[in-house]
């Protein structure tokens, strides 16, 4: 496993998040705080939220920490895919931690490769039993626990209004 550096979620995390949702200019406030605290907290080289639109069985980027390569108002189909039925259907975590779980999961997954990317997690954003979207981190390779579901839950919960 990689060496890892982050910091423990404090309880003014939290509340700093509550703060940038009351605050004038949503979304890009909330999605920009809680990039973040993310990368603070689990880590991450690219950063993106999806909203879902279950009618059309396909997700839309709306925000991303890397515009030239993954721009926002991307779309991606999901219809009858293992990742999709885990992830939008069932509301579940994926977490891929080599550069093989990435391949099966995605189709893009040579661009993410190119980006030195090997492991991803996509948090479910959950309301009411509805899968709203997902937050999606990537990093390299290896990188991501079991504990960093917890935290992209918790701090995922955050995006909900804005979705």
């Amino acid at each position: 496993m990689n060496e890892r550096v982050r910091r423990a979620l404090r309880t003014e995390d939290l509340a700093d998040l509550a703060a940038a949702l009351r605050s004038p200019g949503e979304p890009p406030r909330i999605f920009a705080a809680v990039e973040t605290l993310a990368a603070d907290v689990i880590g991450h080289r690219l950063f993106t939220v999806m909203r879902y639109d279950a009618a059309r069985h396909e997700v839309e980027r709306v925000y991303t920490s890397m515009p030239a390569v993954y721009p926002v108002s991307g779309r991606k189909s999901k219809k009858n895919t293992g990742w999709s039925d885990h992830v939008l259907r069932d509301m579940q975590v994926f977490r891929g931690n080599t550069p093989d779980d990435i391949r099966a999961a995605f189709d893009d997954h040579a661009t993410i490769a190119s980006l030195g990317l090997g492991a991803i997690l996509n948090i479910p954003l959950v309301l009411t039993g509805r899968c709203l979207g997902t937050m999606n981190l990537s990093h390299e390779a290896g990188w991501y626990t079991k504990e960093d579901e917890a935290a992209g839950l918790l701090l995922g919960a955050f995006l909900l209004p804005v979705l």
